[in-house]
């Protein structure tokens, strides 16, 4: 009886809340989030090119000596560089294994992040102790220092190891936050329940606590996929890891000790890579903001 008189004294309203069901949710969710949708695309497209395209993309990575510096055509849109390789061939077959190290050290830094914050904030007494102090040491370093000196100990010669490395230090901060969100959600009515019913900790913890933290995990697993590209990125340019293969980070390092800052002629072999980089890292942002947006309703325009 309220709602149909609520629908009845605003006419005004109950149309646009019929007109709004009819809608699906990607429809809604872009005209009310052009910059997220815009990130979801970009970021669909720079998948398509460096998991389908390099089906299509054939070629070899070989040096070539008259192809020094030569420049674009149909065939070659992007010229070659410095060795006489095809730019636009390295640039398809180049993401790949970039992306899924971000991937899977992202994937390790959530799950070590999320695992060890919840139990910290649920153990309590001195795990609790001993996971912050651990964070604190962690944090305490400069992430680019410890992952010099893990690259100088570890020798890294496949994509796994070096996300297991970056994963290794990305964890710390997910800690505190996931902790801190335990600890106030631990305290609510239902999870008071679950402990008088004496469900147990892994239920408690899996099945009524960290799914109420499900968007906010997300979020974190997009902003640690990021943190993995300027990592991976980082020691690529470095020369701290293996740089055999077609890489994004390789062709800057390489670029780079080439002197391609002076040279206009092979300036391309290193403004490709960066701007894949910077569109892969926009894209990232642009997706993360747009979650928040869809999970956190006070942030949604009205």
């Amino acid at each position: 009886m309220a709602e149909a008189t609520l629908n009845t004294s605003d006419p005004t309203a109950a149309a646009v809340e019929v007109e709004m069901r009819k809608k699906s949710f990607w429809r809604v969710f872009v005209e009310r989030n052009k910059a997220g949708a815009f990130g979801i695309f970009l970021l669909t497209v720079i998948l398509l090119l460096t998991f389908i395209g390099p089906f299509f993309v054939h070629g070899e990575n070989r040096t070539n000596v008259s192809l020094i510096y030569g420049g674009p055509s149909w065939a070659h849109p992007l010229g070659f560089d410095h060795s006489g390789r095809d730019i636009w061939y390295q640039i398809v077959h180049g993401g790949r294994s970039v992306i899924l190290v971000a991937f899977l050290a992202a994937l390790m830094a959530t799950a070590i992040g999320v695992i060890l914050g919840s139990l910290a904030a649920m153990i309590g007494g001195k795990f609790d102790v001993a996971m912050l102090t651990i964070s604190d040491v962690v944090l305490t370093v400069p992430t680019i220092i410890l992952l010099a000196v893990l690259a100088a100990f570890v020798r890294l010669n496949s994509p796994v190891q070096l996300a297991l490395i970056l994963g290794a230090t990305g964890w710390p901060v997910l800690l505190l936050a996931i902790r801190s969100q335990v600890l106030s959600l631990k305290e609510r009515e239902y999870v008071e329940a679950a402990r008088m019913l004496d469900l147990g900790m892994p239920r408690i913890l899996f099945r009524e606590v960290l799914p109420n933290m499900a968007s906010y995990i997300l979020i974190n697993f997009v902003f640690n996929m990021r943190g993995a590209v300027y990592g991976q990125v980082a020691l690529y340019f470095l020369g701290l890891v293996s740089l055999s293969g077609v890489n994004w980070g390789i062709m800057i390092q390489e670029a780079f000790r080439r002197g391609a800052v002076f040279l206009p002629a092979s300036m391309m072999g290193l403004v490709a890579p960066i701007f894949m980089i910077v569109m892969l890292m926009w894209s990232l942002i642009l997706v993360a903001r747009s979650l928040e947006d869809v999970f956190n309703p006070r942030l949604r325009e009205p």
